[in-house]
């Protein structure tokens, strides 16, 4: 049985090389609408026969849905497939909080409540419980200090 980052990374060498097209760099910009519509067949044909793993199972219109992301997923972060670029998050962090209990269980009583006070009081439990995951997860931001203007790196001692 194939991983699905593996399953990926054959499906779309395989319709490139089919189509005679190298794989080497960035693929990004040959995976047109109808390439990229073939490997979505080729991997929910695959997901449907068993070769490929899956952790829970799918109706037809899900796994397209599905295979669809997961091809967009890879291209980005497949460094074979993306010219070897490390992949970044463009929000990091955006998902904050996402596998906290004591997060979702306030964020579901909020839906409920609709007595102002009570509904003041438990944002404030909110807003205490985002920062406690906050700062046990300190963003880490890179800056490129050759980047910055010279007249600020001067002034910033950097």
């Amino acid at each position: 049985m194939m991983n699905q980052k593996e399953a990926v990374y054959s499906a779309v060498t395989s319709v490139l090389s089919d189509d005679g097209i190298e794989v080497e760099g960035d693929v990004n910009p040959h995976m047109t609408k109808e390439r990229r519509s073939v490997v979505n067949a080729i991997l929910f044909e695959g997901f449907r026969s068993g070769k490929i793993s899956l952790e829970r199972e799918f109706t037809d219109s899900e796994l397209k849905a599905y295979v669809s992301g997961l091809q967009s997923n890879w291209l980005r972060k497949d460094k074979r497939l993306n010219g070897g670029i490390q992949y970044v998050a463009k929000n990091p962090g955006s998902r904050m909080g996402s596998g906290d209990a004591q997060l979702k269980a306030l964020k579901a009583l909020l839906k409920i409540k609709t007595e102002p006070s009570e509904v003041a009081e438990i944002q404030r439990f909110i807003e205490r419980r985002e920062s406690e995951i906050s700062s046990e997860r300190a963003k880490q931001v890179t800056v490129n200090v050759d980047d910055l203007p010279a007249e600020l790196r001067a002034k910033l001692g950097v």
